[in-house]
């Protein structure tokens, strides 16, 4: 036999000189017995379930609620078969905006750093879930204040008709005898003329407003200069607000809203039609529903780091996400009227708030009235806040940055709450008085707050988690048949997809699809072309059965 004998157990090709077109051969060769290993089910074990994109949230302990509360929201709840905290959000907004500039607190001992209670709330569930009952129901005490209020300027203005009536008779005579100047003294008719003015201004009161739901800037700085103490808009879906904020011409719109969570902020609003509008304290509290997938957009928006990402998702701090309802209950009982009565009774009495009847200091006759924390509020604040503070400043969330934004404003959530549940206490009559914040409504306020970042969580689970819930995405495209068998890799990114418009995120979602069976990405060599090698993705054979 002419030629070398191959060693015993090495293939021929290792043992013979080839030449360059013989290597591609064997190499695109090699390439197609990998694909078929990677193609063939004979091979593929069952793929295991990804991990959940969040952890699951807990429904909201009832212990949590203040005592004048809990009754009347659990009584709504049961009723309507819902979690606690989808009544929960809406009422404690409600709350902050009945209260608004009456009074803030004071959280440091030896700072002047002043918190409004005003606050955001958004429920997130998917359509059909009861949203806007859970919204309309716990807002129902700040309706009953406005048709009260609305009865009263109605009565006002049947009485002071007939003054108004002779005051405007009077103006449309003198402004007559200037024009024909016939007026006997022209500066003693223009200073009466003013003087009937100022009565007629002072005649024409508005009725005391508590909400709004859809209103141009310019009308609810108008609104706001009426209602110094702030106003609540109530949007039945958060997502129709958040697209105003982003029609052209209405670039403005979202800084006024942005200075009106604060609620200390001025703002002039300068318009031919209008004028100038001042309004000395932007106050403005939100509550609504929102849909998750409409929300996605906006989530995306705070993590991207552009222009949108300017912290006001992360200013709707009372947002809870349920994982699901629960288990459907028909209701065994009649609605609890006293309780409910009764809630509207703390509603009523801090609408009539005087800050001095409850020990509230004040500088200046124009600030916002304030109380402390009483010495043990104050040191568990101290010491949450130093966690916090710690929290803030470590390596754990530098690689998160629109979550941290969130737990920053955790800094003014505390205390807010604190406040809130310290005031609906002394209103439900379980305390006699207030003059400080207790250590039990800052204990409740802190344990609010853990039981909200675990709401947080999930809704900033595509930063926190992000290999994850990219993997999610990416499977619910292939199960989709929007990705085939077979794919580049570096095609996937390129359709823009949310979640998977970038190299890193598609890499990422295919290392954990890789790790849990589902798919399997092949490098591929370029052969003589020179090019980069490629690299090709191959779906597990149930997918691609499904696809098929």
């Amino acid at each position: 036999m002419d030629g070398p004998t191959p060693a015993r157990g090495r293939p021929l090709m290792a043992s013979l000189p080839l030449s360059s077109d013989a290597l591609v051969d064997a190499s695109s060769e090699l390439a197609n017995l990998t694909r078929s290993s990677a193609v063939s089910g004979k091979d593929w074990p069952d793929p295991r379930p990804l991990p959940p994109k969040t952890l699951p949230v807990p429904s909201l302990p009832p212990e949590l609620l203040p005592n004048a509360l809990r009754p009347w929201l659990q009584d709504e709840a049961n009723r309507a078969a819902v979690p606690l905290e989808m009544l929960t959000v809406p009422a404690i907004v409600a709350l902050a905006a009945v209260t608004g500039r009456t009074v803030g607190i004071r959280p440091e001992e030896r700072d002047d750093w002043t918190v409004i209670p005003n606050l955001w709330g958004a429920i997130v569930a998917r359509p059909g879930t009861l949203k806007s009952h859970c919204v309309s129901a716990a807002v129902r005490p700040l309706r009953r204040l406005e048709e009260r209020a609305r009865e009263q300027h109605a009565s006002v203005l049947d009485r002071l008709g007939a003054r108004q009536l002779m005051l405007e008779g009077d103006v449309a005579r003198i402004k007559k005898e200037l024009a024909s100047g016939k007026a006997e003294s022209s500066p003693f008719a223009e200073k009466k003329l003013t003087d009937l003015l100022c009565q007629l201004r002072e005649l024409d009161v508005n009725p005391r407003r508590y909400t709004t739901s859809d209103p141009t800037v310019e009308k609810l700085g108008e609104l706001l200069r009426e209602n110094p103490r702030g106003l609540l808009l109530i949007r039945d879906e958060i997502a129709g607000w958040l697209r105003t904020l982003d029609r052209p011409g209405r670039e403005g719109d979202r800084e006024f809203y942005l200075q009106g969570w604060n609620g200390t902020e001025p703002f002039t609003v300068d318009r031919i039609g209008r004028g100038t509008i001042h309004v000395p304290a932007v106050c403005v509290s939100i509550v609504g529903g929102i849909q998750p997938g409409k929300l996605s957009p906006y989530i995306s928006d705070a993590l991207d780091g552009g222009c949108r990402a300017d912290g006001l998702l992360q200013r709707v701090q009372l947002l809870v996400w349920p994982d699901d309802l629960g288990e459907w209950r028909k209701p065994d009982k009649w609605p609890d009227h006293e309780a409910h009565r009764r809630a509207c009774d703390v509603y009523e009495k801090l609408d009539g708030l005087v800050p001095a009847e409850i020990g509230a200091l004040q500088e200046e006759h124009d600030s916002v009235p304030w109380l402390r924390f009483d010495h043990a509020a104050q040191e568990l604040f101290d010491a949450w806040r130093g966690d916090l503070e710690h929290r803030l400043r470590s390596a754990e969330l530098a690689s998160t940055p629109a979550y941290e934004a969130h737990v920053g404003k955790y800094r003014s959530l505390m205390p807010s709450l604190a406040l809130l549940f310290e005031l609906a206490e002394w209103a439900g009559g379980s305390v006699s008085s207030v003059e400080t914040v207790s250590i039990r409504s800052a204990r409740l306020a802190a344990a609010m707050v853990d039981y909200l970042d675990a709401h947080a969580r999930k809704l900033y689970a595509v930063e926190l988690r992000p290999g994850v819930a990219a993997a999610h995405a990416l499977l619910a495209k292939i199960e989709r048949g929007e990705v085939t068998d077979g794919d580049k890799v570096r095609d996937l990114y390129r359709h823009g997809w949310a979640g998977l418009d970038n190299s890193e995120s598609v890499i990422t979602a295919l290392t954990v699809l890789e790790e849990h069976g589902w798919v399997r990405v092949q490098r591929q060599s370029p052969g003589n072309t020179g090019g980069r090698p490629s690299e090709s993705l191959y779906l597990h054979p149930c997918l691609r059965e499904g696809v098929e």
